[in-house]
């Protein structure tokens, strides 16, 4: 009966290095997200290459050429800016209550920069959690692309339309079927 716990153990090592390199991704998405925003405020002080360097990452084209910081170049950056913000929460998200959950308690009880969603996660609200977040993401990445809809092909469009609509009815359908689940749950005790 002792295989167990070295299985469990080697379970943990296994996934350790899974979980590192979420944080390195975490890590080059706040260099990203400094870097768009040093862009920004260069930009507003009248840098040309900066914003250049914007228009290029916010994909941007226009027939007319842009010499100044106008609103939809920082509407689209801003939100560019929340969508890396929200990548980076549903991140953290992952890395520690994936790990909480599936690996190993971090014992962060009565810390006090203990995430307050922290102490009653379990596999269900992280997949709850973890869709609404991406309902979020879609939100945004789809606001960024009706501003920006002249870019774009209608196809392109109605596809990432849809594509949000799924996300929307699979949280929904993760929602109920948690509910569900808990309500039998419930039932039991």
């Amino acid at each position: 009966m002792r295989p167990l716990p070295k299985l469990i153990f080697a379970s943990r090592w296994l996934q350790l290095p899974l979980y590192l390199g979420l944080i390195v991704a975490q890590a080059v998405y706040v260099v990203h997200f400094l870097v768009e925003l040093t862009h920004l405020v260069e930009a507003a002080f009248g840098s040309g290459p900066a914003l250049q360097a914007l228009i290029n990452s916010i994909g941007y084209k226009t027939d007319a050429p842009i010499t100044t910081l106008n609103e939809t170049v920082i509407m689209l950056v801003v939100l560019a800016l929340i969508d890396v913000v929200m990548i980076s929460n549903l991140l953290i998200m992952v890395i520690v209550g994936g790990y909480e959950t599936f690996v190993s308690r971090m014992n962060l009880e009565g810390h006090e920069d203990q995430p307050e969603w922290l102490s009653h996660v379990n596999a269900s609200v992280l997949k709850v959690k973890l869709a609404m977040s991406i309902i979020g993401i879609s939100s945004i990445h789809l606001l960024k692309t009706f501003i920006n809809a002249d870019n774009y092909t209608e196809k392109v469009l109605l596809a990432q339309t849809a594509i949000h609509i799924a996300f929307l009815f699979s949280a929904m359908a993760i929602a109920y079927t948690d509910k569900m689940m808990s309500a039998t749950e419930n039932a039991r005790h």
